[in-house]
């Protein structure tokens, strides 16, 4: 019902969603994915992919940490049980993975196993302390020595079940001839069980049980609020593919069969009836209709579709049948590129290096040059291999990366309660470091910064005898314009006027009769009505000259305030949209925003989003659609409304629970207050360090001391993270 008087082919959203040379290829190659449950930072991501590219056959590789994926382009010859040794070579757990099959339960399931291991470290590390309290009480000799012997008891089988992962992941790295922040964990562990044991056996007056427990207690406390912030969605391209049609209707001899689209072929006539989506790429062969790409393309007016009409997967036929023939098929869709296209996007921005992984960069070695120093120079001086080991030990638990790996944590997990009672989910781990940086920020228009239902502005402009008519034209259609004119002129009181025969004409809009005159209303090439360089639907009665009902975007709420609270706070705005130009400007002037782009496709705001990060822009993208999700994916950090498309929020690193934008503005405040608080975390981690590593080294700290330095350091890290609240 726009003024639009001409059918224009439909842009395909998504068919440069890949390039041509890639396209040309695919055909050729063969996707394949392993899941990496054992990956956790860059130097993971690195390595496995460097792995899996000097694979003969491999033509690329990108891993997904979020996923914990790897997606590989090979030869149509090389298998994924042909790389999974190469990754255990590498030292890397990989199994095949099923694309079809994700399981949804994987990731309640590992927060679930590091909880009991958590809980079991406790309960554990509680009793050996109760026993520990009676030896420090002056309980000595035999009475000594067995305490000592019932806390090993209690934390031999203890530390094996909770420290498994740190086992697990050190064992990896050393296996293959690396470190990582585990190798350093275990190697703490290890020493405090091996000279408690020794101790106990010796009739030692100290054992450190109580030590190894406490150490593993905190490290899986930390580990566990990681996996709390890190909520491992599922694939925004496994979404956009979940929207794919799985029946359509085949016209066989003539008649309409339903078959599963991946029975489709190009050359196939497909009818879509009126309400369904469309299940192929094609051009429309007979009937005419009005589609809907608010989805794929932003534009909030359906368009008009007749024969030659291009139409896309994805999209939604509106009011009449139609006969479509495929051009595209299956994985060669528009809507299954754009899925590729966002893949693509993820697996970029899962490269971002975190702070905790910047700090811990050369932490393990250093670890442990300093422990074999101290454990050499002690041996070397005193000749007692006893006191050596307790030194080193005692090293090894002060320097324990406890404090540092409750840094982050323990501050996001903060500051995402603190956003989550405003209105704001935060989904990725990394999510509030990179909203700290941000310097420009991209909105959507359709359903992001507008409510994505058209209003109608100029209802006091209509004559009482047009209302009524245009009321009961607009009740025989369920057009969102005819919608928008009803909705209003109830609210007004209006009553319908007597109108008989009423019939939509689809693709153009709805007639009927009133006191023997032919009345309309729809576009206005149909209705003769004039030019309009705003959305509107004209109402003719009989030979009068028609008259437009205008509409617009209904503002979202709040979207004024964080527009103005965001340029306040010295960041640029964008506004991109796939609707009109004149409907973008008419916002962007409404709000004051200077730069906009419309008539976007998806890909040209992917496109876009990643060259104001090559000009070194920290970019916020804001959007609810099919056609934002490439862009979300590819932007430093992005944030989709609740109610967006499910393929946009699982896109996004945050979710806006409520209707209104204003919290926005807030949370990039409160992501530079965490990213302070956990540099200021780092500081106290590096303070303690400074002050208790000396005495360690020399000598004036025994491993439970260490222990208790350890605790008191974390808690001193937790305590100033729960400043944010």
């Amino acid at each position: 019902m726009t003024d639009a008087s001409h059918p224009g082919l439909a842009a395909c959203p998504g068919c440069v969603a890949t390039p041509r040379d890639a396209a040309d290829v695919a055909p050729q190659a063969s996707r394949l994915a392993l899941s990496l449950p054992g990956i956790h930072c860059q130097a993971c991501i690195s390595g496995v992919e460097k792995a899996l590219n000097a694979h003969p056959g491999v033509t690329s590789a990108r891993v997904n940490l979020t996923l914990k994926r790897a997606m590989i382009d090979a030869d149509p010859d090389v298998a994924a049980a042909d790389l999974i040794p190469v990754l255990e070579g590498a030292g890397y757990e990989a199994h095949e993975l099923d694309l079809s099959a994700i399981s949804a339960t994987a990731t309640s399931k590992a927060g679930r196993e590091l909880l009991l291991r958590l809980a079991v470290a406790g309960f554990a590390s509680m009793n050996v302390m109760l026993l520990s309290v009676s030896v420090w009480s002056g309980a000595s000799d035999a009475t000594r020595d067995m305490f000592h012997w019932i806390s090993a008891a209690i934390t031999l089988p203890a530390i094996a079940f909770s420290a498994q992962p740190f086992f697990r992941n050190a064992w990896s790295a050393l296996s293959v001839g690396r470190l990582n922040m585990d190798v350093p964990i275990v190697l703490a562990i290890v020493l405090a069980l091996v000279t408690s044991l020794w101790e106990t056996m010796l009739s030692g007056e100290h054992a450190y049980f109580d030590a190894a427990l406490t150490l593993t207690f905190f490290l899986l406390a930390g580990r566990y609020l990681d996996h709390r912030t890190r909520a491992v969605a599922r694939s925004a391209a496994e979404e956009l593919t979940a929207l794919e049609v799985p029946r359509a209707f085949r016209i066989e001899a003539g008649v309409p069969q339903e078959r599963a689209v991946s029975d489709l072929a190009i050359g196939d006539l497909v009818l879509v009836r009126p309400g369904g989506r469309m299940p192929v790429d094609g051009i429309v062969v007979d009937g005419q209709s009005e589609i809907d790409r608010s989805l794929l393309t932003g534009e909030t007016v359906p368009v008009f579709a007749g024969i030659d009409t291009a139409v896309s997967a994805g999209e939604v036929n509106l009011t009449g049948p139609l006969t479509v023939r495929a051009t595209a098929v299956g994985t060669d869709t528009s809507l299954h590129r754009m899925a590729d296209l966002v893949a693509i996007a993820e697996s970029g921005r899962s490269r971002y290096t975190s702070l905790a992984d910047s700090a811990a960069k050369l932490y393990a070695p250093g670890v442990h040059i300093l422990s074999a120093l101290s454990f050499l120079g002690w041996y070397l001086w005193s000749g007692d291999l006893r006191v050596a080991l307790n030194i080193a030990a005692a090293v090894l638990i002060i320097t324990c990366p406890c404090a540092l790996g409750l840094a982050v944590p323990a501050v996001t997990t903060a500051a995402s309660g603190r956003l989550f009672r405003k209105g704001m989910l935060i989904k990725h781990a990394t999510a509030l470091e990179r909203l700290a940086e941000v310097d420009t920020v991209v909105f959507d228009k359709t359903g992001t910064l507008t409510a994505g239902t058209p209003e109608l502005v100029n209802l006091s402009d209509h004559s009482p005898s047009h209302l009524a008519i245009a009321l009961a034209l607009a009740e025989g259609s369920a057009h969102p314009l005819s919608r928008a004119i009803s909705d209003a002129a109830r609210a007004a009181g209006v009553t319908a006027a007597r109108v008989s025969d009423i019939t939509e004409v689809p693709g153009y809009g709805t007639e009927g009769l009133w006191q023997g005159l032919r009345v309309r209303l729809g576009r206005a090439a149909w209705v003769g009505g004039g030019q309009s360089d705003r959305t509107a639907a004209w109402l003719a009665v009989g030979a009068d000259a028609p008259v437009p009902f205008v509409f617009a975007d209904a503002l979202r709420p709040g979207a004024a305030e964080a527009v103005a609270a965001l340029q306040a706070s010295g960041k640029r705005v964008w506004l991109m949209s796939g609707d009109t130009t004149p409907a973008v400007q008419a916002l962007a002037d409404r709000l004051g925003i200077a730069d906009w782009l419309a008539e976007t496709l998806p890909q040209d705001k992917a496109a876009k989003v990643q060259q104001m990060a090559q000009d070194g822009a920290r970019v916020l993208m804001v959007g609810d659609g099919l056609n934002d999700t490439g862009a979300l994916a590819a932007a430093h950090v992005s944030i989709s409304p609740a109610s967006a498309l499910d393929a946009a929020r699982v896109a996004s690193d945050i979710v806006l629970l409520g209707q209104d934008l204003e919290p926005i503005a807030e949370a990039c405040g409160t992501a530079r207050k965490a990213t302070r608080r956990i540099r200021e975390n780092f500081r106290i981690a590096t303070v303690y360090n400074v002050i208790a590593v000396p005495l360690a080294v020399a000598g004036l700290a025994t491993p439970l001391i260490a222990a208790l330095a350890m605790s008191l350091s974390s808690i001193t890290v937790s305590l100033n993270a729960l400043r944010l609240r």
